[in-house]
């Protein structure tokens, strides 16, 4: 799998790895809640982030391991069009 980066230079993934998703919402317990419907049980890392200079938003880094491109990109589209999360990077 080749991605390109802003430098297009291109990064070669070998699955399974580690991957991290930055995800941005409201309020912790609904990012947490959303991470819970997106992964269910599955092993992962949900780490905070920061919180923005009004502390209108929270962001934390979900940490899992993805097993192919399909994974990857199936899990990035359930965050991103769950309710309680405002964006995925």
């Amino acid at each position: 799998m080749e991605i390109l980066n802003d430098r297009t230079d291109k990064l070669e993934l070998q699955y399974p790895c580690s991957w991290t998703y930055k995800l941005i919402s409201l309020e912790k317990k609904a990012l947490q809640k959303a991470v819970h419907d997106v992964i269910s049980e599955r092993e992962h890392k949900l780490i905070h982030s920061k919180n923005s200079k009004a502390g209108k938003y929270i962001s934390m880094s979900l940490d899992l391991l993805v097993h192919n491109e399909d994974d990857r990109n199936f899990i990035y589209e359930a965050l991103k069009a769950h309710q309680n999360i405002k964006m995925v990077l």
